[in-house]
């Protein structure tokens, strides 16, 4: 037990000198306030999420198989004799073997029980889990479910499908993001054994009829495809060359994650997750706001009146950033709202210049608030001095880190000048906000 304790806190304190490495790279003073633990942080949730190495299936399936003797006589299928068993919506999350991030995952499995046993539902769930927690593909993750409760349960069959979803951060190279960019790549794939080995079974019209009202359809699916587009940072072949120390920073992480690193999938892995990873370096370069005045014909839209006054509120909606917590190292992205008084001087300012600033601040290791806070500052000396900023996100350290929070996005306010005063204005302009959507 002492020798298990032991390795467990060498294997931390190799990813915690790591990350100190990383963030040396990328500029950052590891004594600062906030970064200070981050190194910690970021192990402890590495471990968290790559946990499914240390684990096995059959510590999860044995005892966990019950008898069920289904029918006594006639024709058809229920119960331990042949029915088709199906948990859908299991909320998982696995890092990408690729680039080192997260992604989420919504997996339905399905077994039909043979020689009337049943397994408990809850052990599906704890085996879709054990898999997810390593560095994975999506067709992969699939298929290594599917064989594990195939050899785990030995039923008449199992099938699988996998709705994964993995964060689409911009070409970083523009000066600013395309607004029309999507976030997230999604994509659903699909594996079976036994009885849903034949992709044109009837089993299958059944499995993916009780999955269609939500959304999956059998056209969609794509059993045993390589989607070589599946990752955005494989979307470029080029890999620039990396700082030395910094690569080998990662390779000795994928070690301490109990992975090889000259496996073939993880080959390009550290260059690709520092090309990545060096967009948030910390620069000095200062945001030049006039270079963007070629977008003051796009004037801020209206959206209201504060009470009997003809002063009129202004705003930019959803404005999009992505950026990456220093906490845990981890992507966020959302919408940035845009709220300020009119007055004579904004015909010069537009949503491009408001989008430059919010690109300039997203693109740095940060935290929320303080994004938020930094947004008001600026835009305050473009607009004038009563400003409200509204930012919300989805952040993927809720999701990998062992809260494994699904669906959840955080908001943030600064409110300057008359708004912190004016409870009226905050309403009108909290009243016009777009529904936030993280996906």
């Amino acid at each position: 037990m002492n020798n298990a304790l032991d390795e467990g806190h060498q294997l931390v304190d190799c990813i915690e000198d790591a990350v100190k490495v990383l963030l040396q790279g990328l500029g950052e003073d590891i004594n600062r306030e906030g970064i200070r633990k981050t190194p910690f942080r970021v192990a402890k949730a590495l471990r968290e999420a790559t946990k499914g190495y240390k684990q096995k299936v059959n510590d999860v399936v044995h005892g966990a198989l019950f008898p069920e003797a289904g029918l006594e006589g006639g024709s058809g299928q229920a119960g331990g004799a042949g029915g088709l068993v199906i948990v859908r919506d299991l909320d998982l999350f696995s890092y990408c073997e690729s680039c080192l991030l997260p992604f989420q995952v919504q997996c339905h499995v399905g077994y039909v029980p043979s020689e009337q046993r049943v397994v408990g539902l809850s052990k599906l769930s704890r085996v879709a889990d054990i898999f997810a927690k390593r560095l994975q593909a999506p067709q992969r993750l699939a298929d290594e479910i599917c064989t594990a409760l195939q050899h785990g349960i030995k039923p008449t069959g199992v099938a699988v499908v996998l709705q994964c979803l993995h964060i689409h951060f911009p070409k970083f190279e523009s000066a600013l993001p395309d607004t029309s960019h999507q976030g997230w790549v999604k994509i659903l794939v699909s594996s079976g054994s036994g009885a849903f080995e034949e992709e044109k079974a009837d089993i299958w019209t059944d499995f993916f009829r009780l999955l269609n009202f939500r959304g999956v359809s059998k056209d969609n699916a794509h059993p045993g495809v390589v989607h070589q587009s599946w990752c955005p940072s494989k979307s470029s072949n080029k890999l620039e060359q990396s700082n030395s120390a910094m690569t080998n920073a990662v390779v000795s992480i994928l070690r301490s994650l109990g992975e090889d690193p000259s496996r073939k999938e993880l080959v390009g892995t550290p260059c690709r997750f520092l090309n990545w990873l060096m967009n948030f370096r910390n620069s000095n370069l200062e945001m030049k706001v006039n270079s963007f005045l070629l977008g003051r014909n796009n004037n801020p839209s209206p959206c209201g009146k504060i009470g009997d006054t003809e002063v009129l509120i202004c705003s930019e909606l959803s404005l999009p950033f992505w950026s990456q917590c220093e906490h845990h190292l981890l992507p966020f992205q959302g919408v940035v709202h845009i709220g300020y008084y009119s007055s004579d001087r904004l015909d010069a300012v537009g949503r491009t210049i408001l989008q430059s600033v919010v690109h300039f601040y997203g693109f740095k290791l940060q935290v929320q608030e303080r994004l938020t806070r930094q947004i008001a500052e600026t835009t305050s000396s473009l607009l004038g001095e009563d400003i409200m900023v509204v930012v919300e996100a989805s952040h993927t350290c809720m999701i990998s880190r062992g809260i494994e929070k699904f669906g959840s996005s955080t908001a943030t306010i600064a409110v300057l000048g008359r708004f912190s005063s004016d409870p009226a204005a905050r309403a009108e302009f909290l009243q016009s906000l777009p529904n936030f959507c993280s996906t």
